[in-house]
């Protein structure tokens, strides 16, 4: 919990030491709350804000698995364990379907990229989220940051937002997956969970709670500092309280900041807009990662769960693909209306492809060697399907691509260094990257 009363703790280490909570929202089962957001700001980070134009990244992340072949990889040719249920659709670009459940992707297939020959490595959930999440192969040894963790580490804040948001918990974190990993809990996404499709939706950590004003929070800050002066006397540990009184006001300045109630405020959207992205989770998610990167910040990690299909496929896809299929063309359509799309990132990617042959349960299992990506903004060229898989969807056929090249992409997109290296807590040098951009994707 944050709570703005002073305590005063004793142990067998020190006399008298206090610690504060500031009592505004519960912060259980977030992956970095507030409280581990302003302690990344309080420990004063080195930051390299403003490079390479401040292009900022929304990445939709289905978990699961989505079918490629059910969805932007049709094989209409195949026999019928194969081809599956559903019929295809022409899109916008000549030569090219989707199937019939993606039109709104078929129709706006000139504003993106679909990528056909990434080859994800990996077929296993958590590890799936690991590998993808973050471009490197699973050591269990050794886990390695997201990109958004590198992102916030090496970019920093803009302001009192945070660099890093994840909206929803659909990531899988047994191994690693969606976190910070080696870089610190400090570096983990801001989590907002919940579903901003829901009446009434609010952000519990940057909310006070009922009958608490922004004006008796101000009067808690005084106190506070009134007693801060107190204790500096009488500990005679400034570096420590320094950093103390940087991190309180790190934390009364992000809850109080109306840029900071406005970001998070679905209900500022006009209806058309909010029914543009769709009236569900996954939209509406969708819609508030577009205002938190209008506000400032840096990476937004969108989840989706539900996707791993192993019976009932068809029917499952039905309910699922919808959604996705209204959602990304409506943010990338919205961005670039906007005058966001150049600076602004936007891909969907998914932990691996299916198998190409129908099981006995009407389902697709994991597949490790073939899987889609979509990838819009920030210079990447608009209209195109890079590489194409095999008669049955196997694998690519030709040059194929993998996650670390992914990562390599956003990372040189994003303008973070791929030959900068991060030190572990046991002093091991650590590249973040060993991937190569993407050519067709970079323009």
């Amino acid at each position: 919990m944050l709570n703005l009363f002073p305590q005063t703790l004793r142990n067998c280490e020190t006399s008298g030491r206090r610690q504060f909570l500031l009592q505004i929202g519960a912060l259980g089962g977030l992956g970095l709350s507030l409280d581990g957001l302003l302690r990344l700001k309080a420990a004063k980070a080195e930051t390299k804000a403003g490079r390479a134009g401040d292009v900022n990244c929304i990445l939709i992340w289905t978990r699961g698995g989505t079918s490629h072949h059910d969805s932007l990889d049709p094989k209409p040719e195949a026999r019928a364990d194969v081809r599956g249920e559903f019929g295809v659709i022409d899109t916008a670009l000549p030569g090219v379907q989707f199937t019939e459940h993606m039109p709104n992707f078929a129709r706006e297939a000139g504003r993106f990229t679909t990528m056909r020959n990434l080859n994800p490595q990996n077929g296993s959930h958590g590890t799936a989220d690991a590998i993808m999440m973050s471009g490197r192969k699973f050591n269990p040894a050794l886990a390695t940051p997201t990109r958004g963790s590198v992102v916030a580490k090496e970019l920093g804040h803009r302001n009192h937002l945070p660099p890093f948001v994840q909206v929803g918990t659909n990531v899988d974190k047994r191994f690693g997956g969606g976190l910070a990993n080696y870089l610190g809990i400090a570096y983990n996404a801001f989590e907002l969970p919940g579903d901003p499709n829901e009446k009434g939706y609010t952000v519990r950590d940057i909310t006070p709670p009922g009958g608490i004003s922004l004006d008796r929070i101000d009067r808690r800050r005084q106190a506070l500092a009134s007693i801060d002066t107190l204790q500096r006397n009488l500990e005679k540990q400034p570096d420590a309280l320094n950093a103390i009184d940087d991190y309180y006001k790190n934390a009364f300045s992000m809850i109080s900041s109306p840029a900071t109630q406005r970001a998070f405020d679905l209900n500022a959207e006009s209806d058309k807009t909010r029914d543009a992205y769709g009236r569900h989770t996954l939209g509406q998610s969708c819609l508030l990662a577009r205002r938190m990167i209008e506000a400032g910040t840096r990476f937004v990690t969108v989840t989706s769960g539900g996707w791993d299909t192993h019976a009932d496929n068809f029917n499952g896809l039905k309910k699922l693909l919808p959604p996705l299929d209204q959602a990304f063309p409506a943010l990338v359509a919205d961005l670039d209306q906007r005058g966001l799309l150049d600076s602004t990132l936007v891909v969907w990617m998914t932990d691996f492809g299916r198998t190409p042959i129908i099981n006995s349960a009407a389902g697709r299992d994991h597949w490790s060697t073939a899987s889609i990506l979509t990838m819009a903004g920030a210079g990447t060229p608009a209209g195109q399907v890079m590489g194409k898989t095999d008669d049955t969807g196997e694998r690519p056929v030709d040059k194929e691509y993998y996650p670390k090249d992914v990562a390599a992409t956003i990372f040189t997109k994003l303008g973070v260094p791929l030959d900068k290296t991060h030190t572990t807590p046991d002093g091991r040098p650590v590249r973040i990257c060993d991937g190569e951009p993407i050519p067709e994707l970079m323009g």
